[in-house]
Parts: C-alpha cells; structure tokens; sequence
C-alpha cells in the first residue's frame, strides 16, 4: 500500500445504533479501513445523502456482501493511499466516487474504476453530490431506456437529487423533457433546469399533460420512482415503443395494471438497482461518464443542484430533511 499524509488508526464515522429514525445515527470510533487489491483509501471531504441511506436506516435496504455497514453511497475527498494493483490515482488526487457503503466517515475506501476526477472548477461538496445521482441516470435513461435527441423524456420527482440531474442530462443531450413534482415552488425550479414542461401532480393529471404537449404520442421514456398506482398511468403516457425505467418504488412495490397496454404498444417496463452491482459494471458506468457527461460538467451546462449541507455529526438532520420532502436537489454532508 503506498500512502500519502500520515494516516491515524481511528477515525469518527456516523452508524446506525438500531434501526429506525434519524436520531439512530451516531457518530462513532472506527479503524480506518485499508484499501485492498486494486483499490484507493479516500481522506472523505464531503458525502452526499440520498434515499438509499434513509431506507438501510431504518432497516429496509441492507449492505450488499462485503460491503461496509455504515451508510453512504459517494464521496468526494482527496485519495492519500492506494492498494496492490491500483494504478490510475496517486496520493494527492481530488476525486469523486461511487461506493457501496461507507461514505458517512472520516475516510472510505474504493475500488479505482468507481473514482472520477472531480470536474475542472467543482468544489469537493460540489463533487459528492456527483456519483450516485448521475451513474444512476446515465445507466437507466440513457442505457436501459436508450433515450435519444428528439425523444421525449417524462421524469417523476423532478425535484429530487436524480431528478434534477435527469432534467439536465437529458435536456442538454437535445431530448424534450416532461417532469412532475409536488409544488410550484418545485415545477418552477425544474423549469429553470430545463424541463419543457413541468407538472404539479397534485393539481394535474400528468397523463393529460404528456399527452397535450406531444399531441397525444407520449413519451418515449419514463424515469419513475414512485410505482404503486403510477405504474398503470406510466402505461398510459408512453408512446408507441415507450421504455419505462423503475429506480424505486416508493408508492408501492405492489401495482395493478392493465398489461394489454403494454402488448398493445409494445412497451418495455424494466428496472434496476445500482448498489449490489460488480465494481466491473460500475466502472463501465464511470468510463462513459467520464467520456461524455464530465465535459459537460466542466463547461458547467450541468452542475448539481445543492439544497443543505450538514455536518457528518448531524446527520440525522440531514435525513430529516430528506424525508420532509421540501429539498430540491441534493443534500450533502460536510465531513472536513
């Protein structure tokens, strides 16, 4: 292992005493955890906070094998040791990184190919709200749901961490973006992002709305997070060919629908969880956006959306405001 700056035995870390609400997140001592093969220790600056975290809280979304169990899905910091066989970083280097778990502490360690370099002017907070929104979109709307220039793209929970970054990828890759969200405070910052149009779902059936602004053909894509009920109207919105991709089911995982829809217009409902995925996998996700997202993250026609940040400490505040529901874009903890 070839280190940079002395590193301590010990650091403090936030866990979950016991499942449930967000004041069973402690912070605690740990031993910092040694990179492996082909892996990099990162000296944690910053940490994003997503849903993921809220549901291993409370018992619902348990560690993959070999995973840390402390939360957090991304980091960013500086790499100050690298494991046998990792070749791409050195001690020193800013990076931003997809982990399986982990991120809520003092120091995280990575395999090399989930790490990116932070984008050319980004800030390391800036750089945690990264990973774990944009590998997400860029696999299930671009990959999964192939969507192309010219298309349009429907995202539910536009407001959200994944779905601002859905609003802007798509928008700046030339798709027609459709969002809902739940107020119009939240429709208005969509449309400041880039969606086309936006949808308070509690006013407005979005069905109606998809179908009014593309003359009745639908999208050609659906990003949904909801499930429940809006699996049948999802249904109803696609075009002819539509892909509808499922990240998460926080409606309900359990939906009735009618499926001579889905024959009828050769639809294709898929879906996909990004966590218990290889690192091999993961580090395909990280070449592409490397390859064709960062540069339009250092020309800055896409940045994350912050809302809050929080100290590493006061966690529980951030989970909080998670499930309030008010925040837009992403709630990051700040771990410096």
């Amino acid at each position: 292992m070839a280190n940079g700056d002395k590193i301590p035995a010990k650091m403090t870390a936030v866990a979950i005493s016991q499942p449930g609400g967000p004041l069973v997140l402690k912070p605690e001592k740990r031993d910092v955890p040694e990179p492996g093969e082909g892996e990099i220790l990162i000296r944690v600056r910053a940490a994003g906070v997503n849903r993921p975290d809220v549901q291993q809280r409370k018992g619902a979304y348990p560690p993959p094998p070999g995973a840390s169990d402390l939360p957090g899905l991304e980091v960013s910091g500086e790499v100050v040791a690298v494991g046998q066989g990792a070749r791409r970083w050195r001690p020193g280097d800013a990076v931003c990184a997809l982990t399986p778990g982990g991120g809520y502490a003092e120091y995280a360690k990575v395999h090399e190919s989930n790490a990116l370099p932070v984008p050319q002017g980004f800030t390391l907070t800036e750089a945690a709200a990264l990973p774990e929104t944009f590998f997400t979109v860029w696999h299930n709307v671009f990959e999964r749901g192939g969507l192309k220039a010219g298309e349009t793209l429907l995202v539910h929970g536009g407001s959200s961490g994944i779905g601002t970054t859905a609003i802007q990828l798509a928008s700046a890759l030339g798709a027609y973006v459709i969002t809902t969200a739940g107020s119009a405070e939240k429709c208005e910052a969509c449309l400041k992002l880039g969606a086309d149009r936006a949808v308070n779902y509690r006013e407005q059936d979005f069905v109606a709305a998809v179908k009014e602004v593309t003359d009745g053909r639908g999208a050609n894509v659906i990003l949904d997070m909801v499930g429940g009920d809006y699996v049948g109207r999802n249904y109803d919105a696609a075009a002819v060919e539509g892909r509808i991709v499922q990240i998460a089911t926080q409606g309900g995982a359990v939906a009735s629908a009618d499926f001579s829809k889905l024959m009828v217009k050769r639809l294709v409902h898929t879906g996909s969880t990004l966590r218990p995925r290889t690192v091999e996998f993961k580090g395909r996700i990280a070449a592409a956006l490397e390859a064709q997202v960062w540069p339009l993250l250092a020309a800055r026609r896409v940045v994350p959306v912050m809302d809050m940040i929080f100290p590493l400490r006061e966690a529980w505040r951030a989970h909080e405001r998670m499930e309030e529901g008010e925040h837009i874009g992403k709630i990051v903890l700040d771990v410096a």
